[in-house]
This record gives structure tokens, C-alpha cells and sequence, in this order.
């Protein structure tokens, strides 16, 4: 397809796509001539991811380490991985050498190591941190009930992780983050408050 029909399946307008290409965020199309190229359905996919990530608040640059660990993964996935997911919201304003007091006790609690290398982990940190400070601490029993239920969560996620390149497991990591997480959060309010409803028309009715 010529850049107009890209623009066109895609809803972003030509020009956006230019700066795109100069960035370096989108891969060159196949010329068929010195002003023409033509583009494919990979085109169409990095620029949804584009606007995926640039949608929830990512910068541009954020947004080409991002595509840059996707097509040229120079570490192990594992490592890939933990820096693609890193460069995502939310910016924790933890401390990179701190010792992560409320996240290590959380994780002896549940009876499990912390990772501290790994990005999530400051991010973590600093969520306790602000519940804390906020008047409402995550306490030991509703980190017990919880932990079952999101391990359960990432298990169903990653056992359909693909594998057959670093780079499309790298894209299902981002992807999947960046887009269920609000629906995860979305669906918990959704039925936060029909429990809600349920619990108060049982509190009135007996009464």
C-alpha cells in the first residue's frame, strides 16, 4: 500500500508518518521508485504500537528505545525484556540504590525473594509508599489475598507469551502491559462497585 492508504488504515495522517520515519520509530517502506515506496501490514502494527504507547503518556524517546529493543535485541529476552517494560509508566521517584524497605518486607510476607533488579521493583516501592503515606497500608492479609490471584493473572499471560523471536516477545510484553492493565483496573472498579451495591442493599435491608 502507498503512505496514503497506511494513513488511511491506520488513522494517522501522512505527515505524522513522515516524522515517524525520520525518527527512526517506523521502518522504511519498499521503494518502487526515488519518492514512491510501498508498505505492509508490519507497517500498520508498529504504527498501532505507536500510538499505543504514545497514548498512555510515553515519550517519543521512550518510545524508540522501546521499538529499538523490539528489532534489535543485542541483550538476552530476559534482559530485553525487563528494560522495555522499565521505559513504561508509571516513573517511580524511588532512589536507584535504595533498599526497597516496604517491597522486601511485602515479598517475606508472601515467602518470596525480592528480584531487586528488576525495574518493577522501584515501582512497587514507591506504590507502598504512597498508600502508606496516604493512610491506607497495604497490611499483610490483603497482601495474601491478592498474590494468588495476580500470580494467576501473569501465569495465563506469560504461558501464551510467543518465543519464536525475541522481538515478538518483547512486543506481547509491552503490549500487554500497556494495554490490560486499565482494563484489569477498569474491570476491578466495574465489579468494585456492583459489590458496592449488593453490600449496601443488604446493610440498608437489614436495617
Amino acid at each position: 500500500m502507498l503512505m496514503s492508504e497506511l494513513a488511511t488504515r491506520t488513522g494517522v495522517p501522512v505527515p505524522t508518518i513522515k516524522y515517524y520515519l525520520r525518527e527512526g520509530v517506523l521502518t522504511p517502506g519498499r521503494a518502487t521508485s526515488a519518492t514512491r515506496a510501498e508498505y505492509g501490514e508490519p507497517h500498520v502494527e508498529r504504527i498501532a504500537l505507536v500510538k499505543a504507547l504514545s497514548g498512555h503518556g510515553l515519550s517519543l524517546a521512550k518510545i524508540k528505545a522501546i521499538v529499538g529493543l523490539i528489532d534489535s535485541p543485542e541483550a538476552s529476552l530476559l534482559e530485553a525484556l525487563g528494560a522495555a517494560t522499565s521505559a513504561l509508566p508509571p516513573a517511580s521517584e524511588s532512589a536507584a540504590d535504595t533498599d526497597y524497605p516496604r517491597a522486601r518486607a511485602a515479598f517475606a510476607t508472601l515467602g518470596r525473594p525480592l528480584p531487586a533488579d528488576l525495574p518493577a521493583v522501584a515501582q512497587f516501592e514507591q506504590a507502598l509508599t504512597d498508600a502508606e503515606a496516604a493512610g491506607l497500608p497495604m497490611d499483610e492479609d490483603r497482601l495474601r489475598a491478592y498474590s494468588p490471584h495476580i500470580t494467576a493473572i501473569a501465569a495465563y499471560e506469560i504461558d501464551r507469551m510467543p518465543l519464536e523471536s525475541p522481538a515478538a516477545a518483547i512486543e506481547y510484553a509491552v503490549l500487554g502491559t500497556v494495554l490490560y492493565e486499565p482494563i484489569l483496573a477498569a474491570l476491578r472498579r466495574i465489579i468494585h462497585a456492583e459489590l458496592t451495591a449488593e453490600r449496601l442493599a443488604s446493610h440498608l435491608g437489614n436495617g
